[in-house]
Parts: C-alpha cells; sequence; structure tokens
C-alpha cells in the first residue's frame, strides 16, 4: 500500500473511533386518532377473559405470555405485549383454530379497540426509535452513488465484498467498516478515480468477462442484432482511446472439443451494434485437436474513452425443426443429455489500451472537470471549485473550507508528482474513501435531551429520501431545498417524492427493493436436479426474474394498486418463457405484455415461476417452504423457529412411495412439529398444481393433484385462485406487509412493535386510494419513523 493509502487508511479510522457507531435501533410512530373508533375497554375485558386467559395466565404462560396479570392494567403500559396480540388476531391464528373463537364482529371490534388504545398513545409520546448514527453505504448504494457522482458505470460486486443480509435486506447490518473492506474501498477509490479521470496507464490493463456454462445459445439475445444467435451483450467502460484488444473463447466440453461445431460457424463483433471484426469458425481436420479454434479469435480496435456495449454474436445458420417424438428441449449446455447443437462463447477478453491517444472527451471527465486552468496560478482555484462540487454531491451537504483541507493536500501531492489531472485523481480518490461519503451519518442535535424525539434535518432527510427510492445520492435539486430548509414542507416533499417516483433512477425499488423481498436474488444460487427438470438454464433463470419485474415495475410505472400484484390480467413473456408455461404464439427474445383469459392459471406473483422455483427443492416442491415464504412475505405473520430440543424427523421414517401431502401429515404427527407445520402446510398444498420450477401440472405421482389448502384464519380453499381470492378478500394483511417490508428497507433497520401505529396509519390512508402504489411510497415518506429519529 503507497504512502498515502496508508494515510487515509489512519485517517478513516481515526474518525470512526473519535465518531463511535450506534446500534440500530427500533422505531415507533404516529397515529390517526380519527380513523379509529371509541375503545370499549370493558367489551376487550370480555374478550380476554373468555377467549385468551386460559392459555395465557400467570400459571400456564403459553408462549411465554401471561395476559391475566396486566389485563386491569393500562393497556398503553404494556405496548409492545399488545401490538403482539393485535398481530395475532389481525392474522386469525389466536385463538387456534381446535379452540372457540369469537365472531368476526366481535374480532373486529376488540382489534379496532386496541388499536385505537394504542394508536391514541403513539400520537400523544412519539417513539420513532433510532437508526444507527454511522450507516455505511452498501454494494448497491456504492455503485449508484459513483454512478450519479461520476457518471461512471462500475461493477460494485468485484470492488467490494458481499453485504451481510438482515430482516430480508442488506441495508440494516451495515454500521461497520472492516480492516478487509476499508482496504477493498480504498483500492475501489484508486480504481474508480482512474478510469474517470482517464489517466494513462503504464501498461496495459484488462478484464475478463465470463459467460454462464449454463447458458443456451441456440436463439436471439436481446440487444443484439436481429438474424443473430448467443454470445453476449456487454457494456463495459474504456478508460482511454486507443487500441484495445478483444480476445474470444469458445466453450468446450470436459474433453476440451469445442461444443457443436460441426460446420463453419460466422462470429461477428459489434461496438455500438457496428461491426468491428467477423470470424469465421470451422472445424479442424479430422475434427481432433479443437486447441487451435479460437486461437484466431482476436482482434485490435480503436475504442474513444468512455462507456460502450461490446456486443459478441453469432450469425444465425438456417435450422430446421428437430423431430421427436415429444416437444423438444429448450436447453442445450450439457454435453451428456442435451449437447449444444452449435459452438457456443465462453468468454470475452478486453485488454489496453494500445498506442492509447487522447484522454478523451468522457461523461465522467465533464462531469467532474468544470474548468481547466490555463496557466499554473488558475490550478489551485480551479482544483477547490472541482472538488467543492464533487464533495458535495458527495457528502451530500455543504463543504467548509475544514473539508477541502484534506483533499487539496492530496491534489497538492499528486500535481507534484504529475500534472493536473493527476492531482484530481488523488484528491478524487481521498474523497470516495472519506467516511463522509461511505457512511450516512445521523447524530443528534447539541441540543436534544437524552431519550428524546425530534426531527431529522432537512439534510438527513433527504438522504432517507435519495437511499430509499434511488438508492443512491440526493440530486442537486433535492440537495438545493434541503439547504434552503424547504424540503421538510409537507407539499414541498410530496413534490419531490412524486417527481422521485417518475425519475428512472426509481427502477431501483425493482432491482433492489423487490428483488430481496421475493428473494429473486436466490435464483442464481438455484439450479434444479437436471435428471428430472432437464430444460431449465439460464436463460430460463434469467426470464423468470425479469417476469417478476416487469410486473412489479408495471405497478410502480403505472401507479397501479399493489394488490394487482396478487391478481394480474397481463403476463410479461418471451418465447423461452412461454414455451415453458406452455401458451403459444410468443415469439423471439423480447418480453412484451400478453394479456390472460380467466381460467388461465398465470399472472400475479404466486403463479410464476420466480417464485416458485426458489420456494422448491432441487428434486421437488416444497408446500413447507412455500408456506412460510407467503406467511412472511405477504401476510406478514412469521413463523418462529424450532424450539431448540425438537430433534430432526429422519427421512426414512416417512416411506418415499407417499406423496408430499402425506409424507407431509406423518411429519405433522409430531407434536413438537405440528405447532408451525398447521399454519405452514396448508397454505403451501394451494400451490401444488405448480412443479418445482412454476410448470402447471394437473397428476402428481400418478395421481390427480390435491391443492386444497387453507389460511391460519382458518378458511379453506382450493388452489392458487382460492387463495389470492381469500387474501383478495382481506387487502389489509397484504399491503400492512408490503407496507412493513418498505419501511425496513426505508429506515435501514427492523421494524419494531412500536412501529405498528405508523404502519397502520400508511395503510389506512392508501385505502382511500385503492392502495397505488405512490400512496404507500408517501406514507412511508411522511410517517414519524422516518421523519424522526430518538436521541441516544
Amino acid at each position: 500500500m503507497n504512502r498515502w493509502a496508508r494515510w487515509i487508511r489512519g485517517w478513516t479510522l481515526i474518525l470512526f473511533v473519535a465518531g463511535g457507531f450506534n446500534g440500530v435501533c427500533a422505531a415507533q410512530s404516529q397515529a390517526d386518532r380519527t380513523s379509529s373508533p371509541s375503545p370499549d375497554r370493558a367489551g376487550l375485558d370480555r374478550f380476554v377473559n373468555r377467549y385468551c386467559v386460559d392459555c395465557h395466565n400467570s400459571e400456564a404462560k403459553t408462549a411465554g405470555l401471561d395476559l391475566d396479570s396486566i389485563s386491569s392494567e393500562d393497556i398503553t403500559q404494556h405496548p409492545k405485549v399488545w401490538e403482539a396480540v393485535v398481530r395475532k388476531l389481525v392474522a386469525r391464528q389466536m385463538p387456534p383454530p381446535k379452540k372457540a373463537r369469537p365472531e368476526e364482529g366481535n374480532y373486529d371490534a376488540v382489534i379496532a379497540s386496541l388499536e385505537s388504545m394504542l394508536d391514541r398513545a403513539a400520537a400523544e409520546h412519539p417513539n420513532p426509535g433510532r437508526t444507527g448514527t454511522f450507516r455505511r453505504l452498501n454494494r448497491t448504494e456504492y455503485q449508484n452513488a459513483i454512478r450519479d457522482l461520476l457518471a461512471l458505470e462500475v461493477d460494485a460486486t468485484a470492488l467490494l465484498p458481499p453485504d451481510e443480509s438482515s430482516h430480508g435486506f442488506d441495508n440494516v447490518t451495515v454500521g461497520d467498516l472492516s480492516p478487509t473492506l476499508l482496504d477493498r474501498a480504498i483500492t475501489a477509490s484508486q480504481k474508480i478515480s482512474r478510469l474517470a479521470v482517464g489517466s494513462p496507464r503504464r501498461t496495459p490493463g484488462g478484464d475478463t468477462i465470463r459467460i454462464r456454462a449454463d447458458l443456451t445459445q441456440e436463439e436471439h439475445v436481446d440487444g443484439l442484432p436481429i438474424g443473430t444467435r448467443g454470445g453476449a451483450l456487454i457494456p463495459y467502460s474504456f478508460p482511454q482511446s486507443g487500441e484495445y484488444e478483444i480476445q474470444l473463447r469458445l466453450a468446450r466440453d470436459r474433453n476440451e472439443q469445442v461444443e457443436g461445431l460441426r460446420e463453419p460457424h460466422e462470429l461477428e463483433v459489434l461496438l455500438d451494434r457496428e461491426r468491428v471484426g467477423l470470424f469465421t469458425v470451422t472445424p479442424p481436420p479430422g475434427g481432433k485437436d479443437h486447441q487451435a479454434v479460437d486461437e484466431g479469435l482476436k482482434i485490435q480496435v480503436p475504442v474513444t474513452a468512455g462507456p460502450h456495449k461490446l456486443g459478441v454474436t453469432f450469425l444465425k445458420n438456417p435450422s430446421s425443426l428437430l423431430e421427436t417424438k415429444r416437444q423438444p428441449y429448450q436447453a442445450h449446455f450439457n454435453m451428456h443429455r442435451h449437447p449444444r447443437l452449435s459452438p457456443a462463447l465462453y468468454q470475452v477478453s478486453i485488454t489496453g489500451p494500445y498506442a492509447a491517444t487522447a484522454v478523451g472527451d468522457t461523461l465522467s471527465r465533464r462531469r467532474i472537470f468544470l474548468c481547466r486552468p490555463t496557466k499554473p496560478g488558475e490550478e489551485e482555484d480551479c482544483a477547490k471549485r472541482i472538488l467543492a462540487t464533487l464533495m458535495r454531491r458527495a457528502y451530500r451537504r455543504p463543504v467548509t473550507d475544514v473539508d477541502l483541507e484534506k483533499p487539496l493536500a492530496f491534489y497538492r501531492q499528486g500535481r507534484a508528482e504529475g500534472d493536473f489531472d493527476e492531482g484530481i485523481e488523488m484528491a478524487l480518490s481521498a474523497v470516495l474513501v472519506s467516511p463522509h461519503f461511505l457512511f450516512r451519518v445521523e447524530q443528534d442535535p447539541a441540543d436534544v435531551a437524552p431519550k428524546t424525539a425530534y426531527r431529522v434535518s432537512d439534510l438527513e432527510l433527504a438522504s432517507r429520501l435519495s437511499f430509499f427510492l434511488w438508492s443512491s445520492l440526493p440530486d442537486d435539486e433535492l440537495l438545493d431545498l434541503a439547504i434552503r430548509g424547504e424540503l421538510g414542507k409537507p407539499a414541498v416533499l410530496e413534490r419531490q417524492v412524486r417527481r422521485m417516483l417518475l425519475d428512472s433512477r426509481s427502477r431501483t425499488l425493482v432491482s433492489n427493493f423487490a428483488s430481496q423481498w421475493l428473494h429473486l436474488r436466490n435464483l442464481d444460487a438455484i439450479t434444479p436436479d437436471l435428471r428430472l427438470f432437464p430444460d431449465f438454464d439460464d436463460n430460463l433463470r434469467q426470464a423468470f426474474r425479469q417476469e417478476t419485474e416487469l410486473l412489479f415495475e408495471t405497478v410502480l410505472r403505472e401507479d397501479r394498486s399493489v394488490l394487482d400484484l396478487l391478481k394480474a390480467d397481463a403476463a410479461f413473456l418471451n418465447e423461452r418463457l412461454a414455451k415453458h408455461y406452455g401458451i403459444p404464439h410468443i415469439y423471439g427474445s423480447r418480453f412484451r405484455r400478453v394479456a390472460l383469459d380467466e381460467e388461465s392459471v398465470r399472472g400475479g406473483l404466486l403463479r410464476q415461476g420466480s417464485i416458485l422455483t426458489v420456494t422448491s427443492y432441487a428434486t421437488r416442491t416444497s408446500p413447507v417452504i412455500r408456506g412460510k415464504w407467503i406467511l412472511e412475505n405477504i401476510l406478514g405473520t412469521p413463523i418462529p423457529p424450532p424450539p431448540a430440543n425438537v430433534p430432526a424427523l429422519k427421512d426414512n421414517t416417512v416411506s418415499s412411495t407417499l406423496s408430499v401431502r402425506e409424507r407431509l401429515a406423518e411429519h405433522r404427527a409430531n407434536v413438537a412439529c405440528a405447532s408451525c407445520h398447521n399454519l405452514m402446510d396448508p397454505v403451501g398444498f394451494s400451490l401444488e398444481n405448480y412443479d418445482a420450477v412454476g410448470r402447471w401440472r394437473t397428476v402428481e405421482e400418478g395421481k390427480p393433484t390435491d391443492a386444497s389448502g387453507g389460511l391460519p384464519d382458518g378458511s379453506q380453499f382450493v388452489g392458487v385462485t382460492g387463495l389470492e381470492h381469500a387474501l383478495r378478500n382481506r387487502p389489509e394483511l397484504f399491503v400492512g406487509t408490503l407496507a412493513e417490508k418498505l419501511l425496513t428497507f426505508a429506515l435501514g433497520r427492523g421494524v419494531e412493535s412500536f412501529d405498528a401505529p405508523a404502519i397502520r396509519k400508511i395503510v389506512r390512508d392508501a385505502r382511500a386510494e385503492d392502495y397505488r402504489f405512490s400512496s404507500l411510497i408517501m406514507g412511508i415518506a411522511t410517517s414519524t419513523p422516518f421523519q424522526m429519529r430518538k436521541s441516544e
């Protein structure tokens, strides 16, 4: 590590130690007094005495809960306990199904009474909880921040280690900076600043992009020219203008033979859709020595500095339909079961620049160099202007002369060793490794008493908004409003939220929030057993994910009711996915919205291959995993972990000839398991018409598929249609769960019991707008947990 890097590391660690770190805390919210009915304490007491205290008394204390001893006390003295009671009653999980249960009207009256008292107390004594004082940017936020700060696309997964997930999201456990992460951040800052400034390289550098091994490359790749097949479209930022060598490698089998090479094929290299190279790949003489087949697949091309799209693809040869008795498989990448029909691309290596010319007028340089000194005496003033502008955006606040001292010192050191650009590059590296950039800092005001709720500053509110909606820095408009102290005004805040939702950067709610909430990120690590599901490949995996993301993005962009996520009248399909689903007349790699009839088995989230695959085993479906996923992510009723003293069931105690339903019945015969599995299994059974990769089926192991199921409230139904109907009958459950997930993501901390009044208010206000997506976002942005914080 060179001298200035060691100095940055020491400076960074000193600041961290001096500032300290606060743990991620919980938060509470403000209630809407007027929308809840008047409490009826006598009715509540009668309900508790009749339906609850037989199990939840001082002797039995079932689930560790004793309502008998606190039932005579003020409800607001034990908000955590009563919020837990409300959650169970809303989900109709209590009283248990085999016990005496009240009428629906009695349920609603008691819930309204409890909520009214709890909401009133929350309004009178707000407790917004406490987010961590220091919260590090995670990989997604770091990547987006670099994009918006420097107009530079980088791959943060290659620069920084993965983030740990907590409460379902990777922006929660981000309060520290390990030595390893600090070293990686320093290296990343050097690489990014060099790339953004476009400094000359002493020696040519390079990158290798590898294609997934299970990608079938027999058809057109979206974004590449029509009439081509396979290959890859690679976004790539070239650091300098000059000559770059592009070298291609083809996919090989275990015997090092190029797969599918039976006749000549033409391989095309394109830069921004313009052809820059064309190769003919031919089988070797005798068909044995394949080592030299792709040795000549390299080309040097002149490229201007900046972002480009590099395409490598095969010209499509005429092909005839495979003559088989069954529908031919779409997957072709496994040499033993479904070998490639044609050669495929394995990797692309980019090396350069050679004979570098000018630095180039890139978007990044335009963003950085607001001025150019014409003589030596102007250099320092120009550097100050450049750095002050960058630091204001990077630090998300006004910059002082004290802030400028350290980056200017690095500028002077770089300038002494090189030219003006090198000075700016070194100063930019220092900015990118500063705690003020890497961390979002929220400190208690000096005049606020301990354990007191206070409103966060407009600058802190601006960062909360931008990292919630964009997973990135505030832009100049948002920052200017915050600096002027206008962002906290309700009308201004509403305009900004709506503007930010319309901005393309809000797609991070799809790729970041929804991807984690719906477990879409898990798809990359899932490969079903190819002996049972031989037609699964990465093309299908990508199509699964895109279908779900397009549905979520449609609800976001068209500001539709979030209930449309559960029941959709259209599906988003390309040819690969349509064939998998058995939907005819869809051709090509392009995704399009396809209208569905009432009898279709496709549409909402619970009918999509992405969800059905991530909630299955590699060999079969799992009603347990599917039921647990629905309870936690759709209904908001998480299942507690199994007791520590419950032994694992032995597989050989249950006959393998039984159906999944029959095997799970044997499982539930274990008393220790039944309490949880009686909740999870019936929900998951309703999706049994879908196999482990989301295909529709009516027969399972030679018998008609039994998709009868139920919810914890005791309702019974058959199939996904019945499940969707039951969920939409009580929309507040799903909307409340989505609001809770969004609030967790927005705050970067787990939602606690004292957040419940705020979530209820968000849901009540959204109901008046048909639960439109924007109404939930607006409710969160104006909520007490989002706008306030509790002092330490």
